[in-house]
C-alpha cells in the first residue's frame, strides 16, 4: 500500500488522506465504507432525508399540475375562439353572454359561501330577504357575488336559482345561484329578460336584437336572434314560444316561435294584456271593447291572437296592472279597480270558458294589489307582495267563499329592500 501524507506531523487533527491509490483500492475502499454503513443501525428518524423526499414529491406535482393547466388554457381559448367566430351578434347588440376572460378592472373577490344553515321556514314558498333565500323547507341561503335582484326562480332540479337583477344604466343582468349562494353572470345588459316555468329557456332584448336560448348546466345553448322594433319586448314563454308586446303603449302582440330572421309582427292590434296561457294553449288576455280604456277579458287564439268569432266579452276590469293564471289554468289573479281602490282580483276561468264569455262571470276582490311576481305554488294558492312589501297569501277557495287574503308576516324583512317573492320550482 502506498504512504500515507501527513501521518503523525500534521497538526492539524484532521482525517488521513489517501493518494496515488490505485482503482482497485479506491473499490475495495468503497465497499468496505459501505459494508460499515450497512452494519451500522439506522437512526428511527431522519428528519433532513424526510424533508428532501417530501420536496421531491411537491416538486412532481408541481410539474404535473402545470401541465394540465396549460393544456386546459389551449383548450379554453381554443373553445372561446370558436365560439366568437360562430356566434357574433347581429348590429346593436350589446348583451355579454357569460364571458369568461373579463377586463383585468372587472375582478373582484367573492368570499367563499358559507353554506346553507337551518331555521324555521317563513313561508310556503322561497323569499329573497336581505340577500338571503328562505327557502319553503326552511334553509337560508346567502347570496354571493350577485346585484340587485328583482325576480328570483328556482329551478325545478332543485340545483339552484336564476336571478334577474333590476333594471340600471347599464340593463339587467341574469345570474345563476347555485345551491350554496354562489352566483355567476349568464346575462349582461339586456334591456328586458324572462325565464320559462321551468327555467329552462331564457329570452332577452337589447336595442332591436330579440334572443332567446336553452339553460344548460349554468350556461347558455343555442342561442336564437331576430330583428325586432326597438319599442317590442318579451313578456313570457308560452308552449315554447316567447309573447312579445309590440309596443308598450299601444295593444298589440305576436308570439315568437325562435326562429331567426326579422321579426314577424303579426296581425294582432286589439289585445291589451296576456296574463298566460289554458292547458289547451289558449290565451287568457284583455281586448279593447268599444273604448281602449274599456277592455274586457277573453280568450285569444294562440296562432293568429284573435278573440272567438264572433266577438265575445267576458267581465270588464277596470285598471291595469300585472295577472297570472295559475299553473293549471282554473284561476286568473289580476290587478283591477273596485271603487276607486286598485285590487288583486280573482277569476274563476272555467266559469270563463264554460259560460262562452259571459260579462257576468263574476270578479271577486282577493286581496291589496299585487307588485312583483306571483308564486303560484299550490294549484289553488298564490303568495305575492303588495305596495308595502308585505307578503300576501291568496288562498282561491277561501276568496270564492267570500273571504279575503292573509298577509304573512315576514321575520327581519327591512323597510329599506324589498321582499322578493320566488317563482317556479
Amino acid at each position: 500500500m502506498n504512504t500515507v501524507s501527513g501521518g503523525r506531523d500534521n497538526q492539524s487533527g484532521a482525517p488521513e488522506r489517501l493518494v496515488n491509490m490505485s482503482q482497485d483500492e479506491l473499490e475495495r475502499a468503497v465497499r468496505e465504507t459501505f459494508s460499515r454503513q450497512v452494519a451500522t443501525p439506522r437512526a428511527p428518524h431522519d428528519p433532513a432525508g424526510a424533508v428532501l423526499r417530501r420536496a421531491h414529491r411537491i416538486q412532481r406535482r408541481r410539474t404535473v399540475a402545470g401541465m394540465s393547466l396549460a393544456a386546459s388554457a389551449i383548450v379554453l381559448v381554443s373553445v372561446s375562439a370558436m365560439h366568437l367566430r360562430d356566434d357574433h351578434p347581429p348590429p346593436g347588440g350589446t348583451v355579454v353572454i357569460a364571458d369568461p376572460y373579463p377586463a383585468p378592472d372587472t375582478y373582484r373577490t367573492v368570499l367563499p359561501s358559507p353554506g346553507p344553515r337551518t331555521e324555521t321556514p317563513l313561508a310556503e314558498v322561497d323569499l329573497l330577504v336581505n340577500r338571503t333565500i328562505a327557502t319553503a323547507q326552511g334553509r337560508r341561503v346567502t347570496l354571493i357575488g350577485i346585484g340587485a335582484v328583482e325576480r328570483a326562480h328556482r329551478l325545478t332540479d332543485g340545483r339552484g336559482w336564476l336571478a334577474v337583477g333590476e333594471p340600471s344604466l347599464a340593463g339587467r343582468s341574469l345570474w345563476a345561484v347555485a345551491a350554496d349562494g354562489t352566483a355567476r353572470v349568464l346575462l349582461a345588459g339586456a334591456d328586458e329578460i324572462v325565464l320559462d316555468r321551468d327555467g329552462r329557456q331564457v329570452a332577452w332584448k337589447q336595442d332591436r336584437v330579440l334572443a332567446a336560448a336553452r339553460i344548460v348546466d349554468g350556461e347558455l345553448a343555442g342561442t336564437v336572434r331576430a330583428d325586432a322594433p326597438t319599442t317590442a319586448v318579451p313578456l313570457r314563454f308560452v308552449d315554447g314560444a316567447v309573447l312579445v308586446r309590440l309596443d308598450p303603449d299601444l295593444p298589440g302582440h305576436v308570439l315568437w316561435p325562435l326562429r331567426p330572421g326579422p321579426l314577424d309582427e303579426g296581425t294582432d292590434r286589439t289585445s291589451q294584456r296576456i296574463f298566460g296561457a289554458l292547458p289547451d294553449g289558449r290565451l287568457v288576455g284583455e281586448v279593447s271593447a268599444e273604448t281602449p280604456e274599456d277592455a274586457c277579458l277573453t280568450l285569444l287564439d294562440p296562432v293568429a291572437l284573435r278573440p272567438p268569432e264572433p266577438p265575445a266579452c267576458g267581465p270588464t276590469i277596470e285598471g291595469a296592472g300585472l295577472g297570472a293564471v295559475s299553473p293549471d289554468g282554473r284561476w286568473l289573479l289580476v290587478n283591477g279597480r273596485v271603487g276607486e281602490q286598485d285590487r288583486a282580483l280573482l277569476v274563476d276561468l272555467t266559469r270563463l270558458d264554460s259560460t262562452r264569455l259571459d260579462p257576468t262571470v263574476p270578479v271577486r276582490p282577493a286581496g291589496p294589489a299585487m307588485t312583483g311576481a306571483v308564486s303560484w305554488n299550490l294549484p289553488d294558492v298564490a303568495h305575492y307582495a303588495d305596495a308595502t312589501g308585505a307578503l300576501v297569501r291568496v288562498d282561491a277557495e277561501r276568496v270564492r267563499a267570500g273571504r279575503s287574503a292573509v298577509r304573512v308576516t315576514v321575520p327581519g324583512l327591512r323597510d329599506d329592500e324589498p321582499l322578493v317573492v320566488v317563482t317556479g320550482g
